[in-house]
């Protein structure tokens, strides 16, 4: 039985707990011969290109493994709400009021990078082939909106926070065969193989389909959270973020705009964010002083915003842990706060 203090985690989670099992088998990046402007971490040593900023339609196979580079193939279809270009989309008319809600002197804060308290730092993931067995998944809390097992998690599957974590123990799987999400929420791997978790949830990545109205997922929000991570091998291969990321706030709205399908609190204030609710950095913004790697970062922030997905320390921004990232640099972010932000217009607020 899951703690209280992690069912309570939907209302409210006051600290976040970053990390993961140790992430093992990365491959080092090769240096490709035409990339004549590469991206590096701040330390010790420039981290070499591997791909150009240009994808090619052809795209790579992704990689097997904890941390696996999906070498740039596109999660959902192009049409899909977290590959939508909003940089161009009207301000929501409570825009100002609801970044003070959040806080507009907070600052951005990367929850990913390296290493936090002896736990890789950032939500993990792992990519598996078709032929990963099923395994039970034995569900808890929020059995009855979660979608049952089998999944095929690995007995390795990393774990957010590490083995030992007694925070939102979030587990990620890409099944690149069959191109499927499956992901946990207080998840707990059994002596058998099995799992047992308080959520779980499928996303065939070759479609647009939602959770059901008023169905929650391994978020909060009832969306992925696969999709809305900065990566490592966006970052530096593909040199582009091609998608909406994912922040949390400290008090949310009881309410939820498409695409999330749950809200999250009792609060009924009409100025506080509801879940799924996107902010963009001001396209007036100067990123020009940022390094090459947090540019790629504030332009997917520009471009394609970033969605209210759970409770927790406002505009933390979510990432998967690396080794090679520069933590000194992904600090730089921290520079940026709230009021740089603002709100892409809402149509239709779900409250009931």
């Amino acid at each position: 039985m899951l703690e209280l203090a992690q069912i309570m985690r939907r209302w409210h989670k006051g600290t976040i707990l970053s990390g993961s099992l140790v992430l093992a088998g990365l491959a080092n990046v090769a240096v490709s011969s035409d990339a004549t402007h590469p991206l590096s971490p701040s330390v010790p040593t420039p981290t070499p290109v591997t791909r150009p900023r240009t994808v090619s339609s052809n795209v790579r196979q992704p990689d097997l493994g904890p941390g696996a580079s999906l070498h740039g193939k596109q999660l959902f279809l192009p049409d899909n709400p977290w590959n939508q270009d909003i940089s161009n989309a009207p301000v929501d008319p409570n825009s100002d009021r609801i970044i003070a809600a959040i806080s507009a002197d907070d600052r951005l804060h990367p929850d990913f990078g390296t290493v936090y308290n002896g736990v890789p730092n950032g939500i993990p993931y792992i990519v598996v082939g078709g032929s990963q067995p099923r395994v039970t998944i034995n569900l808890t809390s929020y059995a009855s909106e979660s979608d049952q097992g089998p999944y095929p998690i690995p007995r390795n599957a990393p774990i957010e926070g590490g083995p030992n974590a007694d925070g939102d123990r979030h587990v990620l799987v890409i099944d690149r065969d069959n191109w499927k999400l499956y992901e946990m929420f207080g998840a707990f791997p059994g002596n058998d193989g099995s799992w047992r978790a308080a959520s779980g949830a499928i996303f065939d990545l070759k479609s647009n389909a939602l959770r059901p109205e008023g169905w929650t997922s391994s978020d909060a929000a009832g969306l992925p959270i696969f999709p809305g991570l900065v990566r490592y091998d966006e970052v530096f291969e593909q040199r582009e973020i091609r998608h909406a990321l994912r922040f949390t706030v400290r008090k949310s709205r009881r309410a939820y705009v498409f695409p999330a399908r749950h809200y999250a609190s009792s609060e009924t204030d009409a100025n506080l964010p509801p879940m799924g609710m996107r902010v963009r950095l001001k396209a007036s913004f100067d990123i020009s002083s940022y390094s090459p790697a947090n540019q790629v970062i504030l332009r997917a922030l520009k471009k394609y915003g970033m969605f209210v997905a759970d409770n927790g320390p406002s505009w933390f921004l979510s990432g998967s842990p690396d080794m090679r990232w520069s933590n000194d640099d992904l600090g730089m972010l921290k520079t940026i706060k709230g009021f740089n932000f603002e709100v892409v217009r809402m149509d239709r607020i779900v409250t009931k």
